[in-house]
Parts: structure tokens; C-alpha cells; sequence
């Protein structure tokens, strides 16, 4: 059974870097907010990401102190 779990854990791991990697290999990554093609994506491991402009203009919901902003899918706290 813990051969089973590793494997399993392992198995994760691969994919979600595989998953990261493709992110990262684009070489005209499109924002999903405003379908532009983006030099930069702000993003979060959950999968959500903003460009620079959308982050910009939605400043006032995701962030209170300017230091951090928290992704409005999962919740978790990022720094800018």
C-alpha cells in the first residue's frame, strides 16, 4: 500500500510539472480574462493567471495591503 500512495504521489508530481512546464514554454501566452496575447502572467499554482492590465484594473478586490493578493479560485494568499 505504500508503494501504491508513492506512485501515485509521484505520479502528481509528474503532471503537474508537465502542466507548469507547458505554461512556461508558451511563447505568446494568452490571458484568460481578456484574451490578450501577455509577455507576463500573474498566476497561482491552482491554474488561475492575469496579465499585467487585468491585474491592474482588479487590484481593488484581490489585494488590502498592496504587498500580497489572494486568487479569487482557491483563496491562497500570492506576493506580487
Amino acid at each position: 500500500m505504500l508503494e501504491t500512495k508513492n506512485m501515485r504521489t509521484a505520479k502528481n508530481t509528474v503532471t503537474r510539472s508537465k502542466s507548469i512546464k507547458s505554461l512556461q514554454n508558451k511563447s505568446n501566452p494568452v490571458c484568460p480574462c481578456c484574451k490578450s496575447p501577455a509577455a507576463f502572467l500573474w498566476t497561482c499554482p491552482c491554474g488561475f493567471c492575469l496579465c499585467q492590465t487585468c491585474m491592474h484594473e482588479n487590484t481593488w478586490g484581490m489585494t488590502c495591503n498592496a504587498v500580497t493578493w489572494t486568487c479569487p479560485d482557491c483563496g491562497r494568499s500570492r506576493s506580487y
